[in-house]
């Protein structure tokens, strides 16, 4: 208890005695001695001046704290559980740091790369996208990001998975595996992509509306196969 706990215990005694003497004729018995120290006890003071949880956690924490002294021959034993603790807890962080945290970073940028950029939107934002670019008459644009779309729809159908590195003309190609009776306008879609996204030639109408629909015939098709990307390409 508290040194404010004993003073008030204490006035509480004197309290107690000066009203038997004054107030009471007689001296209580046990049990109402005992009702008469709970309902003092009872009062906002008393109730202030008890230990919090917080104040039993601290002094339990510095009594353990003063139980890991050294030992009489120098050895400090007691403080081993606690220094193997902490270096297993910063091998976990260090090993989270050098090799989780890159590897998520990896694997989450060869999700969203898409023909060299990192681009997190879906197929149906792309195609949203592509209608309001063809709207404005960027047709060049328009095909851009139909294409993508047209990519990035086959991912979310795990039809093929894009990665890094991948071509125009590499998922088109691995794509017709997917798709035979496309190849001719999967090859065509990705020379458009290639003219208007790294020649700087401008789309037209016509090559736009091409893409379009193969864009929509392959999100409504059913696939000859469901071979990933990378195991297509070693064929």
């Amino acid at each position: 208890m508290t040194a404010l706990g004993l003073a008030q215990l204490g006035s509480l005694v004197d309290r107690v005695t000066l009203g038997m003497s004054r107030d009471v004729p007689v001296v209580p018995d046990a049990p109402e001695a005992r009702q008469w120290l709970r309902e003092e006890l009872a009062k906002a003071p008393y109730a202030a001046a008890r230990p919090t949880w917080f104040d039993r956690a601290s002094q339990a924490f510095l009594e353990w704290l003063q139980s890991l002294t050294v030992n009489g021959d120098g050895n400090l034993k007691d403080w081993l559980p606690i220094v193997a603790v902490v270096l297993v807890l910063a091998a976990l962080v260090a090993g989270w740091l050098l090799f989780g945290a890159p590897r998520l970073a990896r694997r989450r940028r060869a999700t969203l790369d898409l023909f060299g950029t990192i681009d997190q939107r879906s197929s149906s934002e792309m195609r949203t996208a592509a209608h309001a670019a063809a709207s404005r008459g960027d047709w060049s644009l328009a095909c851009e990001e139909v294409f993508r779309a047209l990519a990035r729809g086959l991912a979310e159908r795990t039809v093929l998975s894009v990665t890094p590195g991948t071509t125009a003309h590499d998922f088109a190609a691995r794509a017709q595996l997917a798709f035979p009776a496309f190849g001719r306008e999967l090859a065509l879609a990705a020379d458009t992509f290639d003219r208007v996204r790294y020649l700087e030639q401008v789309g037209l109408e016509p090559d736009y509306r091409a893409l379009a629909a193969l864009e929509a015939e392959l999100r409504a098709a059913a696939p000859a196969t469901l071979a990933p990307l990378a195991e297509a390409g070693r064929s």
